[in-house]
């Protein structure tokens, strides 16, 4: 009777080999639902990261904007790279890069056609310098001087301010392409 048998002795060993392919499963379980969560993380981290899951919002922002933006009254150049904006009690400040510069000034009313880009009746020349930091809260790249800055009413009574990357080369041209960045009410 003291002797166990073949089989009581197989069975205590499947019972050990048992519990360690339930912890194995458990374990490749655990793993796979790691790497799914990581993946989904990863795969929508610009939503997660960014204020309304708009990669373009800057830290800070406190109104959504659409997804065509209309800065100072005019829809920005279609074709426009690097844009962020950043929002706040009721304004805007939006910065974004293009080769249209011009005509985008021109539809925002903010230079009327015919005249020249540099007219100090509409700007003055701004900062110099080789870098020139984005306005406070406002994300992307700076700005690479010298800049004209553009002063504006647009049809609504609003102010709207236009910084705008000049040529080091060319003064009476932007760079090709430009940042600019605008200041706007909501």
């Amino acid at each position: 009777m003291g002797a166990e048998s073949t089989d009581d002795v197989n069975e205590k060993a499947g019972g050990g080999s048992a519990l360690r392919r339930r912890l194995s499963c458990l374990v490749v379980v655990v793993a796979v639902l790691v790497l799914v969560a990581g993946g989904l993380v990863w795969l929508f981290r610009n939503e997660l990261l960014h204020p309304f899951g708009d990669a373009r919002a800057c830290e800070g922002s406190d109104t959504r904007l659409p997804g065509v933006i209309h800065a100072g009254g005019a829809p920005i150049p279609a074709g426009a790279s690097d844009i962020h904006y950043v929002t706040r009690n009721g304004s805007a400040e939006v910065t974004f890069v293009s080769n249209r510069i011009p005509d985008y000034l021109h539809r925002a009313g903010i230079l009327p056609e015919g005249k020249p880009l540099f007219d100090e009746e509409y700007g003055t020349k701004g900062d110099a310098a080789d870098e020139i930091e984005l306005p406070e809260g406002l994300c992307g790249s700076p700005l690479r001087g010298p800049v004209w800055i553009y002063h504006s009413t647009n049809a609504t009574g609003s102010s709207v301010t236009v910084m705008v990357e000049v040529s080091p080369t060319h003064g009476d041209d932007f760079r090709f392409p430009a940042r600019a960045v605008v200041t706007y009410n909501l």
